[in-house]
């Protein structure tokens, strides 16, 4: 086995005293001055790279450009939640702490005497624009203030309505549409052979009738118009819906439950409201919409 000598330096028998430096031949006076313009060259592109240092490569700058946007999504995100907290402590001062009494006697029992359903829409909060305090109005909101017939079948509408009617007894269920409703449009924009895979699909087509007789009475009318026409028929149609559910039909024959219509144009700020007439909506045999106590406020 041969010597081992380090690989960097070694003596080579043929090379007559010169040394070999990673396998080439070179001179020593050439080692030198190698080494002497390496040191230069370093010394004086220390600046350059000193500056290209600064500016980090376009991944790095990525990576930051990441972690800052990170960084403002966090302080907005505190922003939002600090002042709903401040909103909340406002409510607790203001509010609660002013009725504890009244606050304390809801926390043993509700007994509301409405019910009602209104559009998901942020634009449009039942207790905000009619002013419903806490304990006064049992409340489900879902896409275009709909209710689905009886037959339909569960839903969280017809559980609420359960509960609201035959566990509250609530007096009042009340049905607040809007003005600008997406659902509704969704609901006149659709074809009937569209792709049925589409939840909100599923749920505005509760709403089909009513924008058949909007096609029939407003065809003349732009879309706008139409959508507006079809935004007041589909309450009614909820209403007629509401009669499908027996124990809601027997409580509204006896008297003692009432089923209104609201509609809420925050364009203008004005609200319509008007009931169903029951005895004349039945009349023949064939349910259709007749109202009473029609008013509109503004």
């Amino acid at each position: 086995m041969s010597a081992l000598v380090p690989a960097s330096l070694s003596k080579d028998p043929l090379s007559s005293g010169t040394p070999k430096i990673f396998g080439s031949w070179v001179k020593s006076g050439q080692i030198q001055h190698t080494q002497f313009r390496l040191w230069t060259s370093f010394r004086s592109n220390t600046g350059v790279k000193l500056k290209a240092s600064a500016e980090p490569p376009a991944l790095t700058r990525e990576l930051k450009g990441d972690k800052q946007d990170s960084i403002v999504e966090m302080r907005n995100e505190c922003d939002l939640f600090d002042e709903m907290k401040n909103r909340f402590l406002s409510f607790k001062k203001h509010k609660y702490m002013e009725n504890s009494e009244h606050f304390q006697a809801l926390s043993k029992g509700q007994a509301p005497k409405f019910m009602v359903i209104a559009c998901a829409d942020s634009r449009v909060c039942p207790s905000n624009i009619l002013g419903f305090q806490p304990g006064e109005a049992f409340t489900v909101r879902n896409v275009a203030n709909m209710v689905p017939t009886y037959e339909s079948g569960p839903s969280e509408t017809n559980a609420a309505l359960e509960f609201a009617v035959n566990s509250l007894e609530v007096e009042n269920i009340l049905i607040v549409g809007h003005s600008c409703c997406g659902g509704i449009r969704a609901l006149m924009s659709m074809q009937d052979e569209e792709d049925s895979s589409s939840f909100i699909r599923n749920w505005v087509i509760v709403g089909k009738k009513a924008k058949q007789s909007t096609k029939a009475a407003a065809s003349n009318l732009s879309f706008d118009q139409q959508c507006t026409h079809c935004e007041k028929e589909s309450i009614n149609g909820s209403l007629l819906n509401l009669l499908t559910y027996p124990w809601i039909e027997e409580r509204v024959k006896k008297g003692v439950l009432s089923l209104h219509g609201g509609y809420y144009n925050f364009v203008n700020c004005t609200f319509e409201k008007w009931t169903l007439d029951y005895k004349e909506s039945i009349t023949d045999g064939k349910n259709r919409v007749v109202v009473k106590n029609r008013s509109f406020w503004c």
